[in-house]
C-alpha cells in the first residue's frame, strides 16, 4: 500500500503543478476564456476584470504581502492547492480563496477587486456561510434591485447584516432560491434549491447535465465536465450526458473513499484507486467494483430524494438558461429533459430502491 501511494503521490506532484502554484483560481482565466464565467448573475460569460481575480493575480499579491500559495490544507496533501491571503498591511485575512468564491463573490456581482472578495470570504467564514450560495444569493439580490452590480461597499454591509440579524440579513442568509422568491426575481440560478457553482451551463454543457441531475442539486463536485475532459467541446451537446454520468459515478466513489476529487475523478484513475483499496483492506477490488460502489451511492441518494418529494421535473436547469443566449458563445443549454432522464435510468428505477 505504501509503495502504491508513493508512486501515486509522485504522479500527482508532477501532474498538478499549475494547481499547486495558482490553486483553483487558475480556472478564472480558463473559464473566462471559453465564455463560461458567471458575470452579473449569469447575464454574461466573460468579465472585463477577470484578470484581477485570476490565479496569477492571487499568487502575486499573496506572496508580495507575506502570504503564500502552494499551501497544504491538511497534513499529507501533495497537491497543496490552498493559499494564505494577507491584506495590504500584510495581516492575515483569509485562507483559502477558491475559484468559485472569486467568481460568485466577484464577477457574478460585477466586482473585480480581489481584496474585496477576500474580505467577503472572511466575513462568510466568520458567519458560517457558504461563499457559493452567498454569492449567488447576492447576485439575485442585485437582479432584484436590492443592490447595484459592482457595489462593493453595499455587499460588505449586507454581509454584516447577516450577523446582525436584520430583515435583509436574514433574507440573504436563506440562499439564492429564497431571495428570488421574496424579491420576485425569475432569473435564479439554482437547482433543487441549491445555487449553481460558478460554471455557466451554456458554455459547459456537461456540467449543466450534472447540475440538473445530481441528487445534491447544482453541485460541480458531483461531476465537473471541465474543458479537456472526454475530449469534448464543452459548448456542444454531443456526448455530454455520457460524460456527466461517468464523472458522477466516479466522483461518488471518490467521496465514499474519502479521496479528494482534485486527484481527478476520471476513468484513468479508477484502476489505481481500486489497486490502493485492495492493498488497504485486503479485498480484491477491481475497477468495476469501484464503479458499482459509485452507482450504489447515487442510487441511495436518488431514492432519498424520491421519498423527500423530488420528481423528474426537478431534474432540469432554470428556464432562462434554455431561453437566453449566452452572448460570448451564442449558445443556450439545449439538452432535452428526455436525455437528462437517461443519466441514471439503467440502474435506478423511479419508485424503486435502485
Amino acid at each position: 500500500f505504501t509503495a502504491a501511494m508513493r508512486a501515486w503521490s509522485e504522479g500527482l506532484i508532477k501532474g498538478k503543478k499549475a494547481l499547486t502554484r495558482f490553486g483553483t483560481a487558475m480556472l478564472v482565466n480558463v473559464i473566462n476564456g471559453i465564455g463560461g464565467l458567471p458575470t452579473r448573475n449569469y447575464r454574461q460569460g466573460r468579465f472585463e476584470l477577470a484578470e484581477k481575480l485570476s490565479g496569477e493575480e492571487l499568487e502575486a499579491r499573496a506572496t508580495a504581502r507575506g502570504g503564500r500559495t502552494a499551501h497544504a490544507c491538511h497534513r499529507g496533501c501533495v497537491i497543496r492547492c490552498s493559499n494564505i491571503y494577507h491584506d495590504e498591511q500584510g495581516q492575515y485575512l483569509t485562507s483559502a480563496l477558491e475559484y468559485e468564491t472569486l467568481c460568485l463573490l466577484g464577477s457574478n456581482l460585477g466586482i473585480g477587486d480581489i481584496d474585496a472578495v477576500a474580505r467577503f470570504d472572511r466575513l462568510c467564514d466568520d458567519l458560517g456561510m457558504d461563499t457559493m450560495e452567498t454569492g449567488a444569493a447576492l447576485g439575485v439580490a442585485m437582479e432584484g434591485g436590492l443592490l447595484a452590480f459592482g457595489d462593493t461597499a453595499g455587499v460588505e454591509e449586507l454581509l454584516k447584516e447577516v450577523g446582525a440579524g436584520t430583515v435583509r440579513g436574514r433574507l440573504l442568509g436563506q440562499g439564492a432560491a429564497t431571495v428570488g422568491k421574496v424579491l420576485g426575481v425569475k432569473r435564479v440560478p439554482a437547482v433543487k434549491g441549491q445555487s449553481l457553482s460558478a460554471y455557466d451551463p451554456r458554455a459547459l454543457k456537461g456540467t449543466g447535465v450534472t447540475y440538473a441531475t445530481s441528487p445534491m442539486g447544482a453541485d460541480h463536485t458531483a461531476g465537473n465536465c471541465l474543458p479537456g475532459r472526454g475530449g469534448l467541446d464543452t459548448k456542444q451537446a454531443a456526448g455530454q450526458v455520457d460524460l456527466s454520468r461517468q464523472l458522477q459515478i466516479i466522483s461518488a466513489a471518490c467521496d465514499a473513499l474519502g479521496v479528494c476529487i482534485f486527484v481527478g475523478p476520471t476513468p484513468d484513475n479508477v484502476g489505481p484507486l481500486a489497486q490502493q483499496l485492495t492493498y488497504f483492506n485486503g479485498n480484491n477490488w477491481q475497477e468495476r467494483d469501484l464503479l458499482e460502489l459509485g452507482k450504489e451511492v447515487l442510487a441511495m441518494e436518488l431514492e432519498f430524494n424520491r421519498q423527500a418529494g423530488f420528481g423528474p421535473e426537478d431534474d432540469d436547469l432554470p428556464a432562462f438558461f434554455r431561453e437566453e443566449v449566452l452572448p460570448e458563445t451564442g449558445t443556450v443549454f439545449d439538452l432535452p429533459q428526455s436525455q437528462l432522464a437517461e443519466v441514471f435510468s439503467d440502474f435506478f428505477r423511479p419508485g424503486g430502491s435502485g
